[in-house]
């Protein structure tokens, strides 16, 4: 069965919920809601990784996560630590984590020093450039090379719990984040996948058309719900990050339908409902 994620972000700069969850008390108190919303598992990150952003420094990651970490392990929450420093990785773990959710495919062996479980995510390049010009010459079969490998090293390592992540919206356009949703049954072939695609501008992007042609307006802009960004010239229209939901939803049914066994969201208690059609 299908888990769910839930994600609390320790962030100011996330994109969707940057700054909401700051304070460790509120953070953890936002998690305990999403645990009683139905989520089996709290995904705990210090860094925002969204497009754009920049790194920061090892001692604020670990002073944003690991009060909020200990805390929800000490109530009995599995807690995973979302980072790409082994230092803040091994802290996470000695504070009661037991996954590492890896954005850089690169801490595999701190999760087999620890004993816990790993996450490899398929990024291109840093946060902050990682969108400038992404090309592939097949994306789905570019990155499930690239996991295949991130997979065996972590095996080699020792790993015992491995899942594969193709990185929805890490250095692909929106037709390379279709195709990756269209074809995520490949990458269970390599490893269990946690598929990550809450809110994130692809669900804008095809959300702002569906209004579009639902609403027969000649744009998207001239719905109040819609924001613009601009391109070399080329307008692209998408909803804003709190109007996303459907589109989450949709993909996590969807790509729990195709086998994915586990799915990160913000939006925890809408997605817990929609799977839970799938069991009947």
């Amino acid at each position: 069965m299908t888990q769910v994620m839930g994600i609390v972000n320790v962030t100011p700069d996330s994109f969707s919920d940057g700054g909401r969850w700051l304070e460790p008390a509120e953070a953890i108190a936002h998690a305990k809601t999403l645990m009683n919303q139905g989520a089996d598992i709290i995904d705990v990150g210090g860094e925002s990784t969204r497009p754009g952003s920049h790194p920061v420094d090892e001692a604020t990651e670990l002073e944003r996560t690991i009060p909020v970490v200990s805390a929800l392990a000490d109530s009995g929450i599995e807690v995973s630590i979302d980072t790409t420093k082994a230092a803040v990785a091994e802290a996470a773990v000695d504070a009661g984590a037991s996954i590492i959710n890896d954005v850089s495919a690169s801490l595999y062996q701190v999760a087999a020093s620890k004993g816990v479980g790993w996450i490899a995510m398929h990024s291109l390049g840093e946060s902050a450039t990682m969108q400038d010009s992404p090309r592939y010459g097949d994306v789905v079969e570019d990155i499930a090379a690239f996991l295949s490998e991130a997979v065996e090293l972590g095996r080699r390592a020792g790993v015992e719990r491995i899942w594969v992540d193709p990185g929805i919206g890490f250095g692909k356009t929106t037709q390379h984040n279709l195709e990756l949703l269209a074809n995520i049954d490949r990458f269970a072939e390599i490893a269990p996948v946690l598929l990550g695609a809450s809110r994130k501008s692809v669900v804008g992007r095809i959300q702002a058309r569906s209004d579009a042609r639902a609403t027969n307006h000649s744009t998207p802009s001239t719905h109040s719900r819609h924001s613009r960004h601009s391109r070399h010239s080329t307008e692209v229209f998408f909803t804003d990050t709190a109007d996303r939901l459907e589109g989450s939803v949709a993909i996590a049914v969807w790509s729990a339908y195709l086998g994915v066994e586990m799915i990160r969201v913000h939006d925890v208690e809408a997605t817990v409902h929609a799977l839970s059609l799938l069991k009947t």
